[in-house]
């Protein structure tokens, strides 16, 4: 599994806002400039981290957009379940019946539970970092 843009700029996103929205709201034109990534696009992750409850946002003159949870309270697997559409590295792992209906070898493929697995095991290691855990980590 590839993940797309939305975790990855969804989650510069969510630092961003984690370093610079201790103490204010931040508009997202800023962090358009600082991360390069368009306003339009940071809107729409912005949708969704605040459905999800991660973010909050203030409209008016000192508008903008903060954490709605402590850094050390959101996980990366958190972002990421919120913004992908699809949480398996393949498709049978979608779903946890036995017949997943995706290929010619359903119900007979032998090779399944290892998709599977990976994808259990991928999100066990980002449900172990939080984003307080990423503002020790200088960039490398």
């Amino acid at each position: 599994m590839r993940l797309t843009t939305k975790s990855r700029y969804g989650t510069r996103l969510v630092i961003d806002l984690a370093l610079y929205g201790k103490e204010k709201s931040i508009p997202l034109n800023e962090v358009a400039r600082r991360q390069n990534i368009s306003i339009k696009y940071l809107e729409q992750l912005v949708r969704k981290l605040k459905q999800a409850g991660m973010i909050k946002s203030q409209r008016g003159p000192h508008g903008g957009h903060s954490l709605a949870k402590s850094p050390s309270d959101i996980r990366v697997g958190d972002i990421v379940r919120t913004l992908e559409e699809s949480t398996a590295i393949t498709d049978c792992a979608e779903t946890d019946a036995r017949q997943c209906g995706i290929c010619n070898q359903a119900g007979d493929c032998l090779s399944r539970w290892v998709w599977v697995k990976a994808s259990q095991a991928m999100f066990e290691c980002l449900d172990n970092i939080t984003v307080a855990d990423l503002l020790q980590h200088p960039p490398s």
